[in-house]
């Protein structure tokens, strides 16, 4: 993993250029796909709790009690026995104040490794290389955000 993040930074943070310097598309189909059956974590931090709380027209404490779980000294969405995020239901029921970690995806380092990596996100993602052509400077954007929260 850590080849894989220094291969990237050198084309987010020097003059290298990466494979995807022309941009790529994407534009979220909202399908669920990577909300649902692989378990994992979807981290959240104090911040993005008060604003889903607020969306959700719910208190903190009732938003964690009902909806988080705690995770190696952080917190994270409950999953259902399946993997699938507690927050879909025939889509995401937070979409427009989602997490940071959904917010970014796909523009992930791992998805980002190469052109094969990206090609492989295409079966499981219907929104790769569709809609929105995202710029390198996008791109970088997000990783930054990815790899600052998540790296």
């Amino acid at each position: 993993m850590d080849n894989v993040k220094s291969d990237i930074n050198k084309g987010v943070y020097s003059d290298t250029l990466p494979w995807f310097k022309d941009g790529l598309k994407f534009e979220c189909q909202r399908s669920g796909r990577c909300c649902r059956g692989e378990p994992g974590v979807v981290w959240i931090n104090k911040k993005e709790i008060e604003k889903i709380s607020s969306f959700l027209g719910i208190s903190q404490d009732a938003f964690a009690k009902n909806y988080l779980r705690s995770f190696n000294g952080r917190f994270s969405l409950v999953e259902y026995g399946g993997g699938d995020c507690i927050m879909y239901d025939n889509g995401c029921k937070i979409y427009d104040v989602r997490p940071c970690q959904c917010r970014t995806f796909p523009f992930w380092g791992p998805n980002l490794e190469n052109r094969a990596e990206w090609e492989k996100l295409k079966r499981t993602c219907p929104g790769i290389d569709k809609g929105k052509l995202h710029t390198l400077k996008d791109i970088q954007d997000n990783l930054k955000i990815y790899e600052g929260r998540f790296g």
